[in-house]
């Protein structure tokens, strides 16, 4: 059982880094970027708050999906609940993608 919880734990540290990101994205004033790769998007002058705000907004919002995904850890080292963790994640991280591509960037973005 203390593994499950040292790795609920751990889960909740990652999961909080994304909180700070989505934070920081909230008070940026230049565009920040999504992608690993440092482009940035062109967003007009006038669209650079509410562009960050639906970032940041973005990667709480995951973040909170990432820390429930990670309640099954708290069952314990041979839980067949450990699946619903394993394809949680990859099932958030392809809708995290897909929202920002399918909504964001195409609501504050030039074209």
């Amino acid at each position: 059982m203390t593994e499950g919880i040292i790795a609920f734990v751990l889960w909740v540290a990652v999961s909080f880094i994304f909180v700070i990101i989505g934070i920081y994205d909230l008070r940026a004033d230049k565009v920040v970027g999504f992608w690993s790769n440092g482009k940035r998007p062109e967003v007009k002058k006038e669209n650079i708050k509410a562009y960050n705000r639906a970032v940041g907004i973005l990667w709480i919002a995951f973040a909170i999906a990432y820390i429930l995904l990670g309640l099954p850890l708290l069952a314990g080292d041979n839980s067949p609940y450990i699946v619903i963790t394993l394809l949680g994640s990859i099932v958030c991280v392809i809708a995290l993608m897909a929202i920002y591509v399918l909504v964001i960037e195409r609501k504050y973005c030039k074209r």
